[in-house]
C-alpha cells in the first residue's frame, strides 16, 4: 500500500487520525503529511488497511484480521516468537562475554555471588527466561491498551531491527528495537498515545520488581537469573523511555513530561548502578 504523501510503499500503514488517509511511518503524523481534517471531528473507529508486504511470501503477507474470539492473528504470534528467541540469544551473548570491547565479562563478578557460578547453558536459560516475560508482556500491553481504546493493534517483528541487536550483542550492548505493536484508529488523542505508550515500560518495571526476589536465594542460578531478570527489565524500561522518535518516551514526553520525567529518571539512576554492579572494570 503507498504512502498518500510520498508515494512510497508501505507494509505497515497508518492511518490518520483526522483526515482517514493512510501513510507511511515518516508521515503518519499530521503535520508531516499537511493534514486537511478536521482535528476536533469525533473520533470514530474504522477498519485497518489491508498491507500488501510480505517479510516471508505472498503466503505469509501480515493481515489484521484475526479469528473470532481470539486477540491474536497467526502472523503475530509467529512475529513474537521470532522476535523473542532473536532477544534472548542477543542478551546470552552479551552475559556470556563473548566480546569484551566494551565491557568486562559480567561472568568475573558472577562467580563471587555466594551461591556459586553458573554455567554457560544455564546462563541460555537464563537469558530467555529473563527476556520473556519483559519482552513480550511489554508489546502485549500495548497492544490491550490500545484496544481498550477501541483501535486495532498487532505486534510486527522488524528483520533489520533483530539483526542490528544481535550484531551490537557482540560489542557487549543491544540496540533493541526488535518490532514494534502498529496500531491503527481515528482520533487518537494525545493522552492515549501516551498511555498506550506508557504501558509497556510499566509492564518493565513491574517484572523487575517480580525478579527481585530471587536475589536473596542462597542458589547461585535463581541469584543470576534475579539479577538479569532486574538488568533487562531496567534496560528495556529506561531505553524504551528515551525521549526518541518511534520509542515509547517520545510520545509520553509529548503527552506529559512530567510524567516522561517520574519515570525515566528513576529508571536512568537504576540503571546506571546495574552497570556498575555488572560491568566493573
Amino acid at each position: 500500500m503507498k504512502c498518500e504523501f510520498c508515494g512510497m510503499d508501505e507494509s505497515l500503514p497508518f492511518v490518520c487520525n483526522y483526515c482517514g488517509g493512510v501513510f507511511c511511518a515518516d508521515h503518519r503524523l499530521p503535520e508531516a503529511h499537511q493534514c486537511k481534517g478536521d482535528l476536533t471531528q469525533r473520533r470514530t473507529v474504522i477498519a485497518p488497511p489491508q498491507p500488501n508486504y510480505s517479510w516471508s511470501g505472498p503466503s505469509y503477507a501480515p493481515r489484521p484480521e484475526i479469528k473470532a474470539g481470539s486477540p491474536f492473528s497467526r502472523l503475530e504470534v509467529r512475529d513474537i516468537a521470532i522476535a523473542y528467541l532473536s532477544l534472548g540469544l542477543a542478551w546470552f551473548i552479551v552475559f556470556i562475554g563473548s566480546s569484551n570491547l566494551v565491557y568486562l565479562s559480567p561472568s568475573d563478578f558472577l562467580r563471587n555471588l555466594p551461591g556459586g557460578s553458573v554455567s554457560p547453558a544455564e546462563i541460555l536459560v537464563i537469558a530467555l527466561v529473563a527476556v520473556g516475560p519483559g519482552f513480550v508482556l511489554h508489546e502485549l500491553s500495548h497492544k490491550f491498551v490500545a484496544r481498550r481504546y477501541g483501535h486495532w493493534a498487532e505486534f510486527r517483528m522488524w528483520p533489520l531491527g533483530l539483526l542490528l541487536a544481535l550484531v551490537t550483542s557482540f560489542l557487549g550492548f543491544i540496540f533493541a528495537a526488535p518490532g514494534a505493536t502498529y496500531i491503527s484508529g481515528t482520533n487518537i488523542t494525545k493522552k492515549e498515545n501516551g498511555m498506550i505508550s506508557l504501558a509497556g515500560p510499566l509492564i518493565n518495571v513491574v517484572i523487575a520488581f517480580g525478579f527481585a526476589p530471587l536475589l536473596f536465594s542462597e542458589n547461585g542460578f535463581y541469584q543470576v537469573l534475579g539479577l538479569y531478570g532486574v538488568y533487562i527489565n531496567v534496560f528495556l524500561a529506561m531505553f524504551n523511555m528515551l525521549p526518541l522518535f518511534v520509542l515509547d518516551g517520545a510520545k509520553v514526553f509529548a503527552w506529559s513530561k512530567v510524567r516522561w520525567a517520574s519515570l525515566f529518571v528513576p529508571l536512568f539512576l537504576v540503571f546506571l548502578l546495574l552497570l556498575r554492579l555488572f560491568f566493573q572494570a
